[in-house]
């Protein structure tokens, strides 16, 4: 099904589809000053025969000029301010053009309808019950409560690598048929990946969050922050420290989420609407108020008959044929036995690919 959507005012900039250039302005102003003497020169007979007939171009003096221009710059002056957009050169603000009339976020209408979402989730992964169940919560609430879009508490699902955090936060987006982006607090600058540097930074570029927002003119992603616990500190040459739970802070709360600024383009958006997933391998090094404002679930280690289920689920979907998938569980089995533990799902997600491409390669006769 196509979930339902509800545009919302993303941003407060305001586009306008042409404004006029000085010169024009004034050519107008001028004509209009003009015809509004004429009229009177016509209404009062006596001052004409008085002062004997006027040159139409005699009409506007050169003080009139000055003014008319002054008039001008201030009338354009103030129509660049009301856009939001006069700091940013031109290139920029053509980019800013898809949150032109808002834009969508994801909708859940009924109960019954997250319930059936929680279904399919649960189904697929049952071993993420508990990260499961605080989303189903959160988009029952939604429904109850009438919202135009969804929301659930933001979540932090603390556990052993390879245990499916990530793709659960995907298959979650992909029930949910909203975009995701994704940001490895492990691999880069997390905070001006996540939210941007502002202009005067060597690296002063927009963040994930508002470029997905503009890529997929969606105003509710899921954003996935994988290994939070590990993000480092970004510090600028003059010695200010930022960081990635500073970034989180004003976005993780509803009400400054509403009216966060994007410091790379400096204009307000609404990004409310974003949903979180955050994965860890530990509680170890997660600062105090990044916990205070999440959802945290320390989830378990997989099981042998869990890992059984996922293939047996995603060799269907694949549409595997049965041999395949027996071949692929007994490789699992082997690797247990051979390692001594359960291997993980992104290891057993690289077997079931790699045995997809084995199963469409032809054969050469």
């Amino acid at each position: 099904m196509t979930r339902a959507t509800t545009t919302i005012p993303f941003s407060t900039i305001k586009f306008i589809d042409k404004i006029p250039r000085l010169s024009d302005l004034a050519e107008r102003l001028t004509q209009k000053l003009r015809e509004i003497r004429m009229e009177l020169n016509q209404s009062e007979p006596d001052r004409m025969s008085a002062g004997g007939a006027q040159s139409r171009y005699d009409l506007i003096t050169d003080v009139d000029t000055i003014r008319i221009k002054r008039r001008a710059m201030r009338y354009l002056e103030r129509l660049h301010n009301s856009t939001g957009t006069q700091h940013l050169p031109q290139r920029d603000q053509a980019l800013l053009t898809p949150l032109r009339g808002g834009l969508p976020v994801a909708r859940i209408v009924t109960e019954h309808e997250a319930d059936e979402i929680a279904a399919a989730l649960h189904a697929e992964m049952p071993w993420m019950a508990p990260a499961t169940e605080a989303v189903w919560h959160g988009l029952r609430a939604s429904a109850r409560n009438g919202l135009p879009g969804l929301r659930f508490d933001p979540l932090l699902l603390v556990g052993s690598p390879g245990i499916g955090k990530s793709f659960w936060a995907r298959r979650l987006a992909h029930h949910l048929e909203v975009p995701t982006t994704s940001i490895d607090a492990t691999g880069e600058p997390a905070a001006f990946s996540l939210v941007g540097a502002q202009r005067g930074w060597g690296s002063a570029a927009p963040g994930k969050l508002m470029l997905t927002a503009l890529r997929e003119r969606h105003a509710g992603p899921i954003v996935i922050i994988d290994e939070v616990e590990k993000s480092g500190n970004v510090q600028s040459t003059e010695g200010s420290r930022h960081t990635l739970t500073d970034a989180l802070l004003p976005l993780l709360e509803r009400m400054t989420a509403e009216t966060w600024e994007c410091p790379y383009y400096q204009i307000r958006a609404d990004m409310s609407w974003a949903n979180w997933v955050m994965t860890a391998n530990s509680r170890w090094g997660l600062p105090a108020p990044l916990l205070s404002r999440c959802i945290v679930l320390d989830m378990p280690d997989l099981t042998g008959s869990q890992l059984q289920v996922f293939v047996e689920e995603q060799g269907a979907k694949r549409s595997l044929p049965r041999p395949a998938i027996d071949a692929t569980l007994e490789a699992i089995q082997r690797r247990m036995a051979a390692a001594g533990h359960t291997p993980s799902l992104r290891t057993v997600s690289r077997m079931l690919d790699r045995v997809v491409f084995m199963a469409q390669r032809p054969v050469l006769q």
